[in-house]
């Protein structure tokens, strides 16, 4: 998992912790926030370990293991986009309340 997009989602995840812990999420907030994390990093994982079998069986183009790609990148954007609509909920409410 040594992958560019993988280490970036474990850095978004550090910030989203540690703000998390600056605001003082409650235990619900917590609970939406490490499960929409986990969904991505699940996914990142996932579409990881299906680029490296894909890889194994062969180098060369194939239609059929590149929309596989394409679908398991797919996945991990739309896990990404609504841990970020998690986030924005969770965070606008304890950032934007008076």
């Amino acid at each position: 998992m040594g992958q560019r997009n993988f280490r970036i989602h474990l850095a978004a995840l550090v910030v989203v912790v540690t703000l998390g812990f600056l605001v003082g999420l409650s235990r619900m907030e917590w609970l939406a926030i490490l499960l929409a994390s986990g969904m991505v990093i699940s996914a990142e994982a996932m579409n990881t370990a299906l680029e490296l079998v894909c890889d194994a069986v062969t180098r060369e183009r194939h239609p059929l293991i590149g929309q596989a790609k394409d679908v398991a990148a797919g996945a991990v954007l739309l896990a990404a986009l609504c841990a970020c609509v998690v986030g924005s909920i969770v965070f606008g409410g304890k950032i934007l309340s008076p």
